[in-house]
């Protein structure tokens, strides 16, 4: 049976440094977090939304039906309306307190999301008049592809030297 060795005993001999592993320095921990900015929810939720109004005003000039705008506009509504609440459960006052609260507080918005979604996709067919689902899953994956868009384009910040 082979034992793990203390971490006292670890050396580069057998693939493991010890002292590879250095804290950062404030300073370096600045300039990381200014070189790799954190994308903003909200402008996530803000690219779902147009991504939404685009889609469905797309799908009314090609169709010209009112029933498949409609739908594909309901489609994204359902993907962006929970992220919006999401966003809010994130940013609220107690999302970040400690690791711990920060991890619950986004387990649990984040099934407040799919649950939100759920009933809204349940919900779908009393609130959108002739509902096309085809239609409306157009406008739903559209609207979650956001999610990649938006990291790609995310603004970045810009260090302004005095």
């Amino acid at each position: 049976m082979k034992t793990i060795a203390p971490y006292a005993d670890i050396d580069a001999d057998n693939g493991l440094d010890p002292d590879a592993f250095k804290p950062l320095t404030a300073e370096q921990a600045q300039a990381l977090r200014e070189k790799n900015p954190s994308l903003s929810p909200w402008w996530v939720v803000a690219g779902q939304v147009v991504m939404g109004l685009v889609a469905a005003l797309a799908a009314w000039a090609l169709t010209g039906k009112h029933n498949v705008a409609w739908s594909v506009g309901y489609g994204a509504l359902a993907v962006a309306l929970p992220a919006a609440v999401f966003a809010r459960g994130l940013t609220g006052r107690f999302a970040s307190l400690n690791p711990g609260s920060a991890a619950v507080g986004f387990l649990l918005w984040e099934m407040v999301k799919l649950v939100l979604t759920m009933a809204m996709l349940i919900a779908a067919p009393g609130l959108v008049v002739a509902l096309s689902w085809p239609a409306m899953l157009v406008g739903l994956v559209l609207a979650m592809k956001v999610y990649w868009v938006a990291m790609l384009v995310a603004p970045r910040r810009v260090k302004h030297k005095a």
